[in-house]
């Protein structure tokens, strides 16, 4: 069996746990310091209860648009639901109008619905960016410092955070501007996706301007970008000082990777990655509580990508994969998945193989005239977005 330890990421567990700080967000302690990144169509109730499971120790949920949210939208509030016993319940929000944001903080918080709320401003989806928000938004500062400051007044002891990257293109970098707003607004921590909106997921995440915001706030900071296995999360730690890591497409189809991080976390190695049996059954285990939430078309649709990130890598995979989206219905799922060599052991090799969203840099999409005015504290136009963004 190839050992689980990969050339590319070699660290020591730390000797002894106080090595790392307590991450707290207000009363919220986050050990270890690990976050499930927020994803859309992804951090659903199912995937966040599979990956608390295996130790991430806050779990934030889709983007939700905070205006259809206010305005009492049936699907955005059940794009916004939690599990029966889950805890901390952290959401997430998207907005461009400090009003709107404001009601749908209000409401949250008015019906005992959240204990975090975090702030999406480092999406770059053209349906989002091209109304000024995302990874859009902090090109405005004036309005930035609006939707927080609306925000932060109605939220109470429920503590705010905001996630953005380190601006629209390279000849825009904004972050250390934005992370300096967060502070004097009165955030509880900041997250950085340490690339540009333009660079989408292109390249290698820049870690040294983790670290250099890390020197310019003096409120937590959490790391965001190419934390593949659990060994990253503690270089990016070690070499920017940040007070924590958001883990996103590093756990697709490996929700188990939260067990390696709390493992080393905590002064072990990781245990062996599971063979394809296991992750065959983690798999069933996973459809069938997506089915228990939308139904079983939806459901088996829905899980196609998530059968590509899990089974990527795996000997005869392609081959799987091609019979698995076919599949109708739950028993022609299982079935195929019941044919697999449950022996076979997993490929270290695709352990830093990038899952989700790969494609390189992209055209920015954003409000006609956006770049020529950021000074400007008006608002673009803002859609209504049912789906949550």
């Amino acid at each position: 069996m190839e050992s689980h330890e990969s050339e590319l990421a070699r660290e020591t567990p730390p000797s002894h746990p106080s090595e790392f700080a307590e991450l707290r967000l207000g009363p919220i302690s986050v050990v270890p310091p690990v976050v499930l990144a927020p994803m859309a169509g992804v951090t659903n109730v199912p995937f966040r209860h599979l990956c608390k499971g295996f130790g991430a120790s806050l779990c934030v949920s889709e983007m939700i648009a905070a205006r259809p949210l206010a305005e009492d939208n049936s699907k955005t509030w059940a794009l916004a639901a939690f599990g029966v016993d889950e805890a901390p319940r952290s959401i997430q929000l998207y907005g461009v109008d400090p009003y709107w944001v404001a009601r749908a903080v209000e409401r949250l918080v008015a019906e005992g619905h959240v204990d975090h709320i975090d702030f999406n401003f480092g999406c770059s989806v053209p349906k989002v960016t091209r109304q000024g928000g995302g990874a859009a938004l902090p090109h405005r500062p004036k309005l930035l410092q609006q939707i927080l400051q609306a925000a932060i007044a109605v939220a109470g002891k429920i503590p705010v955070t905001v996630k953005f990257r380190l601006g629209l293109t390279e000849e825009s970098l904004n972050y250390l501007d934005t992370g300096r707003i967060a502070e004097q607004c009165g955030c509880a921590a900041v997250t950085l996706h340490a690339r540009t909106a333009a660079q989408y997921y292109d390249g290698n995440a820049r870690w040294d301007e983790i670290r250099k915001l890390k020197t310019h706030v003096r409120i937590p900071v959490l790391g965001n970008g190419d934390i593949w296995e659990a060994a990253d999360a503690l270089r990016m730690m070690r070499s920017t000082h940040c007070d924590g890591v958001v883990v996103g497409r590093g756990c697709l189809g490996r929700p188990w990777l939260f067990d390696d991080l709390k493992r080393m976390f905590e002064g072990e190695r990781p245990t062996e990655p599971p063979t394809l049996g296991k992750v065959v059954d983690l798999m069933k285990a996973h459809l069938l509580m997506l089915i228990d939430m939308m139904g079983e078309n939806r459901a088996v649709l829905s899980f196609r990508r998530q059968a590509t990130w899990y089974t990527k890598g795996f000997r005869n995979s392609t081959q799987l994969r091609d019979r698995l989206v076919l599949a109708a219905n739950k028993e022609e799922f299982f079935a195929h998945l019941d044919a697999v060599d449950r022996s076979q052991p997993f490929p270290v090799s695709a352990l830093r193989v990038p899952r989700g969203k790969s494609s390189g840099r992209k055209q920015l999409c954003l409000p006609d005239g956006y770049l020529e005015n950021p000074e400007a504290a008006a608002m673009p136009v803002e859609g209504v977005f049912a789906d949550g963004g």
